[in-house]
Parts: structure tokens; C-alpha cells; sequence
């Protein structure tokens, strides 16, 4: 978990009074983080990475001040307009698509808070930003740019500039080859024709996100108005990186300005409310709180309360349910005061009846001579699709750590072809099978996802064929006393007339057939492979239903 270093004496400056060590102590422990480490004049704290806003020391004294009853109301940030705008050129849609800008002016840099805006920046971008390919922030002064500014997408040899901290110009492809930040990041955009960058009116380089930002606008001490440019692929998650770096420098001293960034002003910093309902609050926690006292632990966590919602902040992203404010209501309450009550009643565990079920296949799936895989539940797009020559609907992973596999698997089945493809040199038959989770879009899901197990089943030998694995699929349902019909199935993945759908009841609960020649050749597979997947919940449903 991320972790932040705090100088004792800036943290008393911020919280406008010193604190006692043992109270200081004792109070961080409780607000739900945890002191890693300690020194006579500084001290190094753990935070839980869904609390963004305390990577800087600013937001640790802000929520600190709360908990600790010094700020009696949560604080509010004003926004004025400063009639700056930032153009968006279409050309970033295919690289970066998202940029939000802010500007802050009169701030106090000095003492510990440059260090403070460097530190919140970096944990900023290795946390919330996915090491900079989710969010990067740029900082600059202000007083060095020409507005209107432009961000847009140009070729990597197109232009050259000062990156900051260097005194060469370089192209954008150099940067990325022979500057320290452009060998750290250039991963980032290894798939990129083009490369982002933030221009003025002069043209001149402002940033080269999410790689580094250029020498003629850098930050120092001396630096007052600091104009603040987010830019990434996920626009929630960079509009809310937006808001605590400007919150932050708020906290400074600073004055917020917007920025018309595109089509809006940025940044929007209006609070958002979710619904509090007094016998949920207490009948979760085991408490009897009133009104009166759920307002004031939730001032003791920075958040507000109007009798029927809790007013959130907008740089309290972490807020999204109402069990997130029941958590908060909780950390203010003090866990330390909960009575601990043994439970009423006793139970006994024992498995349940869906992996009973689902044993019981694996079991005779064995028995047939087939040997249990287990897959990632991640896969790449030319597995899921490509090879199999199945245009399939699939949940895809935003920002994902690896750029092959970001598709939560749909089916099972490619994966069971890939394991034959990894062993085409091994002995023949192979017989392989995997019970396990499937992941389908579905926007009628809270979480937008559907989750399902899936049975896939495939034999690769010389003599693979439609009636040697439908002989297996008779064994499976005769043995779980389940009923099944087939009809004709034109799947692309399977032999035209050697391909059917597996009918329960009615409705399609899964397919079977044999591998087409064309699928057998992206696999570069020489031997016959017939196989087949079935929706191992539908049929768990039936046979559980029949005893």
C-alpha cells in the first residue's frame, strides 16, 4: 500500500496547532490509517489506496483536522472563471483520449509544500494512475504560457522541445529513447502512431504526457500561479486526479480558477450525495444513533449531512455507495467502542450444494479419462476471437497491466484449444476439460457483468469426431439425469453440418461439434479436435430441481 512522508512540524502548521505524540499517534491509527514508520521530526504513514485525496500531506492534515474535531465542517473550495481554454484535437482519441485542466493561483510553495505537491503527484500517478497509463498529471507555472493551448497528436519525429530537467532538444522519439522518464514510461505508448502533446499558442511543448512535461514552464519555489493539466484514458478517474491535486494546492493558499478544457469547465468540483438511511446505518453497526449523531461523525469524517444524504466532496472518490458512508460512520464511532457479542445462534459449516455439483461433474469427467485444467480468467483478443473466428461479446479490462490479455474470458473453450496447441507434440489422445467462471456483458447487472460456470470439454486425436464427443455429452447427462435436445448450429468456430446448439428444456445451453479447418490452422493444429461447451448452471439447476 502506498505510504507518504509527513515533516511534524509542517503537519502542525497545516493543522493549526501542535499535538501532543501520543494523541497524534492514536488518532492516525484510528482514522483508518497506520503509522509505518517514525522519526523525531518526521513520520512515514500507510494509506489504504481507495483514499487518493490523503496521498498529500494537505489532504492527510484535511481529514486528520476533521476527525480530530479542529475543522468543525468539512471545507468547501470556491472556483472562479479565468476564461482560459484548452482545445481538444480529435487525434488524441486514438491514444489519449482525456485531458482536464485547472489553474491555481497565489500558492505558497516554500518550506515543505513544493515537496509535498512532488510527492502527491508521484503516489498519484504510481496509484490512482496505473503508473501514468490510467492518469498523468502535469503541473507548470503558469506565468510562462500562452493561452489558448492545444492537445493534440503528432507524429514522433514531428517536433522536438526541452523536457524538464534536461538541456537538449530533443524529438518525442529521442525523449522516449534517451531520457531516463522516457525510457521509464515509453511502454506506455509502444502501440502509438502518434504521441500526445499539450502545445501554447506558440507552439511551444507544455507536456508530452504521460512521459514528462517540458523545462520552459517548470515548477519551483518562487512559482505562485500553477496551471494543472490531467490527461488519460479513463475520464472519470482523471477528472477526479484533477480535483485532488487542485484541492491541494488549495490548501496552500491558492485560488482555483476553471479552464474550459474542450466543451467543459474544469475542474467541476460540486459535491455529490448519497442517500443515508438512519435504520440502515444502525442496523448494520448494531448502534442507536440519532440524527444528531450521525451528523457529527460524519463532520468527524469530512463528509456532510443534510437529514437524508451524506454530502460528499468531490475529492472524496472513494464515496459510492452507502455502505462506503456506513464504513465512515463506523471509523468516526471508534472501533475501539464497539461491544464485542457473540452470536445468538451457532451454525455449522459445510460446502455448498453449487461445488458439491460441480465436484460431482469434475468426477465424472475423470472417470471418462479426461484430465481438470485450470485457465486465467484473463485472455487476449486474438485467443477469444481471432483464432476462433467467433465475433463474441466480452468484457474488456480498462488500463489494464498487460497489453495482450485484457478481455475477461467469454468462454472457455479457446482456452482448452490453446492447452491442445501447447501440446500438439505430446502424445496422442489428448483429453482435457475445465470447470470455471465466464464473464458476459450484461447491462441488467449491478456490476454491468454476468457471471457464469461454464463446462468445456474437447479431445484432440486422429479419430475426433461429432459421435465421439457427443458420446461424451450422453454420458455427462445421463449420469446427472438431465434431459437435452440438439439442433442444427451454424457456429463459425465448428465444421458447417458437424456443429449443433445443446438444447435444455427449450433454450440453448451451450454447442458442440468439431473444430473447423480454419480454426485448426490459427491454432496450428494437424489433428482433429471435436469438443464442445456447456452452461453447467443451467444444467445444475435442472438436476437439483429433480432431487
Amino acid at each position: 500500500m502506498p505510504t507518504i512522508n509527513i515533516k511534524k512540524k509542517y503537519l502542525f502548521k497545516l493543522l493549526g496547532k501542535k499535538i501532543p505524540e501520543s494523541v497524534l499517534l492514536d488518532r492516525i491509527s484510528m482514522m483508518g490509517t497506520a503509522l509505518e514508520g517514525e522519526t523525531k521530526d518526521e513520520l512515514v504513514i500507510e494509506l489504504f489506496p481507495n483514499r487518493p485525496d490523503m496521498l498529500s500531506v494537505e489532504g492527510f492534515a484535511r481529514g486528520l483536522s476533521c476527525f480530530m474535531g479542529i475543522r468543525r465542517n468539512p471545507p468547501s473550495y470556491s472556483i472562479k472563471k479565468s476564461g482560459l481554454k484548452v482545445k481538444i484535437d480529435p487525434s488524441v482519441k486514438k491514444v489519449r483520449p482525456f485531458i482536464k485542466c485547472g489553474l491555481v493561483k497565489n500558492v505558497n510553495l516554500k518550506d515543505e509544500a513544493i515537496k509535498s505537491l512532488m510527492q502527491v503527484q508521484e503516489k498519484l500517478h504510481q496509484t490512482h494512475g496505473r503508473k501514468r497509463k490510467r492518469v498523468a498529471i502535469g503541473v507548470h507555472d503558469f506565468d510562462k504560457m500562452k493561452f489558448p493551448l492545444l492537445y493534440k497528436a503528432v507524429p514522433p519525429d514531428s517536433c522536438s522541445f526541452v523536457p524538464l530537467g534536461d538541456r537538449r532538444r530533443l524529438t518525442l522519439e529521442q525523449i522516449l529513447k534517451k531520457s531516463q522518464k522516457g525510457q521509464q514510461y515509453a511502454w506506455i505508448l509502444e502501440e502509438a502512431k502518434n504521441y500526445p502533446l499539450l502545445v501554447d499558442a506558440d507552439e511551444n511543448v507544455m507536456s508530452f504526457p504521460p512521459v514528462i512535461n517540458g523545462e520552459l514552464t517548470a515548477v519551483t519555489e518562487k512559482t505562485r500561479n500553477i496551471f494543472v493539466d490531467v490527461t488519460g484514458t479513463d475520464e472519470l478517474a482523471v477528472g477526479q486526479a484533477l480535483t485532488i491535486i487542485v484541492t491541494t494546492l488549495a490548501d496552500m493558499g491558492g485560488k482555483i480558477y476553471s479552464v474550459r478544457t474542450g466543451n467543459q469547465l474544469t475542474p467541476n468540483l460540486a459535491p455529490s450525495k448519497i442517500p443515508v438511511k438512519l435504520n440502515y446505518v444502525n442496523s448494520l453497526l448494531g448502534l442507536s444513533l440519532k440524527k444528531s449523531a450521525l451528523k457529527r461523525l460524519l463532520a468527524k469524517m469530512g463528509l456532510g449531512y443534510n437529514g437524508k444524504n451524506a454530502i460528499i466532496p468531490a475529492y472524496r472518490v472513494d464515496m459510492i455507495h452507502p455502505i462506503d458512508v456506513v464504513e465512515d460512520i463506523a471509523i468516526a464511532y471508534g472501533y475501539e467502542n464497539f461491544e464485542p457479542v457473540l452470536p445468538t445462534i451457532s451454525t455449522i459449516g459445510e460446502e455448498s450444494k453449487s461445488e458439491v455439483f460441480y465436484r460431482h461433474v469434475s468426477e465424472i469427467m475423470a472417470g471418462l479419462g479426461f484430465l481438470e485444467t485450470s485457465t486465467f480468467h484473463l485472455a487476449s483478443y486474438s485467443d477469444i476471437k481471432t483464432k476462433m473466428n467467433h465475433k463474441i461479446s466480452y468484457v474488456e479490462i480498462a488500463n489494464s497491466v498487460s497489453s495482450e490479455y485484457y478481455i475477461l474470458r467469454p468462454w472457455l473453450l479457446p482456452l482448452q484449444i490453446k492447452i491442445l496447441a501447447e501440446n500438439k507434440t505430446r502424445e496422442f489422445p489428448h483429453r482435457i476439460f475445465e470447470i470455471g467462471t465466464i464473464f458476459l456483458p450484461d447491462a441488467g447487472e449491478e456490476t454491468k457483468i454476468l457471471e457464469r460456470k461454464s463446462i468445456a470439454v474437447a479431445i484432440a486425436d486422429k479419430a475426433s469426431d461429432f459421435t465421439k464427443i457427443k458420446q461424451v455429452l450422453d454420458v455427462i447427462m445421463s449420469a446427472l439425469r438431465v434431459k437435452y435436445s440438439m439442433a442444427e448450429s451454424d457456429h463459425p468456430s465448428f465444421i458447417p453440418g458437424r456443429a449443433a446448439s445443446v438444447l435444455i428444456n427449450g433454450k440453448k445451453a451451450g454447442y458442440i461439434g468439431e473444430l473447423s479447418p480454419a480454426v485448426l490452422s490459427n491454432w496450428q493444429l494437424e489433428t482433429p479436435v471435436c469438443c464442445m461447451e456447456l452452461d453447467i448452471d443451467a444444467i445444475r439447476a435442472i438436476a437439483q430441481k429433480q432431487g
